[in-house]
């Protein structure tokens, strides 16, 4: 019998991971205690959406909630670009510096200010590995270009490509690349062939992409992911529900 491969996917979702991410990776060390076998987390930084990474804390001193997120170098990266790709300003690192102590404990503030990474994916990512969440855990990013190249090829996707100076994740929509404006606006973009390394798929074929190249054993899904995943896609895979766990948005500051 081959070893479980017991999987878990995300974008990087904050600056400290949302409690729910927290909860996928609770769960799979849960289950690899019962089974055995080894942990992946399936990191889509390919995704743009600068929301993903909105950190919700609560200010130690006013019990107050508050939103942080990255700066923006301007609003093509802020919008369009993808997660691995938007930038990291020294600025923003001073500036957040100075507030976290507001919110979390001196070694976390220690933590954030060892990361030395120039993408908001990669600093998300060493931020959790900071803290020590992902320890014995393979990471696997979208973004990887050999990883693209060994995927599956789908129909439904999103092409990197340059754009004003900035590189964006476009929308294959209809025959064309689109960038989405919001609501019914869209931009066109020049349309050629995209080669494999710029391609990552959508909500609908990231399943089967990813599984083309992690091939797990147990996937833990959170409660969203459950809705829109069709499982009968890979029989092969055991879904599992992530543990419950409360304020599931807000930022997980716990410290081991």
């Amino acid at each position: 019998m081959p070893q479980p491969v017991i999987c878990f996917g995300q974008q990087p979702c904050g600056i400290f991971p949302r409690r729910f991410l927290y909860a996928k990776m609770a769960t799979a060390r849960r289950l690899q205690k019962e089974i055995g076998g080894e942990i992946v987390f399936f990191c889509h930084d390919s995704d743009h959406d600068c929301r993903e990474t909105i950190t919700i804390l609560k200010n130690l001193k006013t019990g107050q909630i508050e939103r942080l997120n990255f700066d923006f170098s301007n609003k093509i990266q802020k919008r369009f670009t993808p997660l691995y790709a938007k930038k990291v300003t020294e600025e923003w690192k001073s500036k957040t510096a100075r507030r976290l102590p507001c919110f979390v404990v001196p070694e976390l503030v220690k933590v954030f200010q060892s990361v030395q990474a120039d993408t908001v994916a990669e600093f998300c990512l060493q931020m959790y590995l900071g803290m020590g969440l992902l320890d014995g855990v393979r990471v696997i990013k979208s973004s990887d270009p050999q990883l693209r190249q060994k995927a599956i090829e789908v129909g439904d996707y999103f092409v990197d490509l340059p754009y004003k100076g900035e590189l964006v994740r476009a929308r294959l929509r209809n025959g064309g690349l689109y960038l989405h404006k919001g609501g019914p606006a869209y931009e066109e973009l020049p349309f050629e062939k995209p080669a494999r390394h710029q391609i990552s798929p959508t909500r609908d074929t990231r399943l089967l992409w990813m599984q083309s190249v992690v091939h797990c054993t147990h996937y833990v899904a959170g409660a969203g992911e459950m809705q829109y995943l069709d499982c009968s896609q890979a029989p092969e895979i055991k879904f599992i529900r992530r543990d419950e766990i409360e304020r599931s948005d807000e930022a997980f500051i716990d410290f081991p």
